[in-house]
């Protein structure tokens, strides 16, 4: 997947409005803020969070039936995948 970069200067960094730059990097871009031709700053998505097994299970409920089994790793997908919500950023300024 091609990433779009965009470079911008301070100043115009300056005028723009935060949620005009976090809508560009929301929908993949990454955004390096410049001084002349030297980049000074980059705005890219953060890295997803991620837990280890001991950790998803220290969240589950003490009435958890949940179990560690051959199919583990594709229940868990399964159920990240039922939960995502689409992405909506908002419109460019």
């Amino acid at each position: 997947m091609r990433k779009d970069v965009i470079h911008i200067s301070e100043t115009e960094a300056a005028t723009t409005s935060v949620a005009t730059l976090l809508a560009h990097v929301r929908a993949g871009a990454e955004v390096i803020i410049e001084n002349g031709m030297r980049p000074v700053a980059v705005l890219h998505a953060a890295e997803p969070v991620s837990r280890t097994i001991s950790e998803c299970i220290a969240l589950l409920p003490e009435d958890s039936t949940a179990t560690i089994d051959a199919d583990f790793a594709k229940d868990v997908e399964a159920a990240v995948e039922s939960h995502r919500e689409p992405l909506n950023p908002p419109a460019w300024d």
